[in-house]
């Protein structure tokens, strides 16, 4: 929906299943209009869209796209943003660390980009910025040597270059986020500052860079990683590096006494990963690649004085803290700050709490258009808060 200052808020449609573009139009038909129907009954409609590799292709035949844009026009909805992370399936099968594959370093991701930027261009409305997100580069274990970090960076000038020339062709200003995400290549703002750097350097004085590539801020991410809102925002500011999207996102914080290792066990998954990350009271971090990991390592242990743990799991923006765990949400709360200051620091807003179907029993008390309207009310009240809507 369209809110003050410029800004565009929807969620992100990975939530639903749609490995095709039958299954994700089936979704959109489903479930966005009854969202719709209860937060933006007489307004225009965002739809944060994410398509599979499988149904961009099938969404570039011109029928099809055609009859998307008539029903978009139809129902007074519009597309202003794309998640290109996932490129196959993401619910229902093991995604785990295959979400990130492929890569960067192959023409199959450049491909899939562009071809999000092709249909981005043709349906976003006049007037809006368009974004696509996508992944921090790789999963770092997948990275063996420089000679793929280089690809990676040919790879991402040559969708800049393919950017450029759609934004020209539509007159839409288009822009591709890298997301990160921790144990990935790029999983904070540090290492988001050095990567853009190294694709500064290889073309020195390329402006295109700035303008169609940077970061899609996802606030789960960042707070599990211990950022601060403030001085990782403040630091992408300082390096010149576009905010392309923010994902309002909620990740866990948990103290891991016994009791709350042993509920914990319920948000772990053979679906997605859930990395958990370890501050000790001297502020010594440890990295877990995933929360039963993280789990199995302590589980004859008494937990370390003080130590806290963050864990990748994107739960309801609502959600309200209890005995067992807490939320980041304050960390949502002071990028929010951030915007009410300077609201043209990014216009693309997306809730992204894509965890529905793995969610324990006791946070699946409503349905899922339930939820989506509880982040809807708890979001909106935020922005109001912050006269930001």
């Amino acid at each position: 929906m369209k809110l003050k200052h410029g800004l565009h808020l929807a969620y992100c449609t990975n939530i639903h299943r749609g490995g095709n573009w039958v299954e994700t139009f089936d979704s959109l038909k489903k479930y966005v209009l009854a969202v719709r129907r209860r937060v933006c009954p007489d307004d225009a409609y965002a739809i944060g869209l994410r398509l599979s590799a499988e149904a961009a292709r099938e969404l570039s035949e011109p029928q099809t796209l055609a009859g998307f844009r008539r029903w978009l026009d139809r129902e007074n909805c519009y597309v202003f943003t794309i998640n290109g992370f996932p490129y196959g399936q993401f619910h229902g099968t093991r995604v785990k660390e295959q979400v990130y594959a492929p890569d960067w370093t192959t023409p199959e991701r450049v491909e899939y980009t562009n071809r999000l930027f092709d249909l981005l261009g043709q349906i976003v409305p006049e007037g809006v910025e368009g974004s696509v997100s996508t992944v921090p580069v790789s999963y770092k274990q997948f990275i063996k040597d420089d000679r793929q970090v280089r690809e990676a960076r040919r790879n991402l000038w040559k969708c800049v270059e393919h950017i450029e020339k759609v934004t020209r062709q539509s007159g839409r200003q288009l822009h591709l986020g890298l997301e990160p995400e921790p144990l990935c290549y790029l999983e904070t703002s540090e290492e988001m500052v050095a990567f853009m750097e190294q694709m500064r350097s290889d073309r020195p004085g390329d402006l295109r860079l700035d303008e169609h590539l940077g970061i899609n801020y996802d606030c789960c991410h960042l707070a599990v990683e211990f950022e601060s809102a403030r001085e990782a925002i403040g630091r992408l500011k300082k390096h010149r590096i576009k905010l392309s999207k923010i994902h309002i996102s909620n990740a866990l914080r948990v103290h891991p006494t016994p009791d709350v290792r042993q509920a914990l066990h319920s948000f772990t998954d053979d679906i997605y990963f859930h990395q958990t990350i370890a501050r000790g009271a001297d502020g010594r971090i440890t990295r877990h690649k995933d929360l039963d990991v993280a789990l199995a390592l302590h589980n004859h242990l008494p937990p370390p004085l003080d130590e806290e743990w963050r864990i990748h799991f994107h739960i309801p923006l609502h959600a309200q803290p209890n005995e067992i765990f807490e939320t980041t949400a304050d960390h949502v709360q002071g990028v929010l700050d951030l915007l009410r200051d300077d609201p043209g620091m990014c216009s693309h807003l997306e809730m992204e709490t894509y965890t529905w179907e793995v969610m324990p029993g006791e946070m699946k008390k409503r349905n899922v258009v339930d939820q989506l309207v509880g982040e809807y009310d708890w979001t909106l009240a935020e922005l109001r808060r912050r006269g930001l809507s």
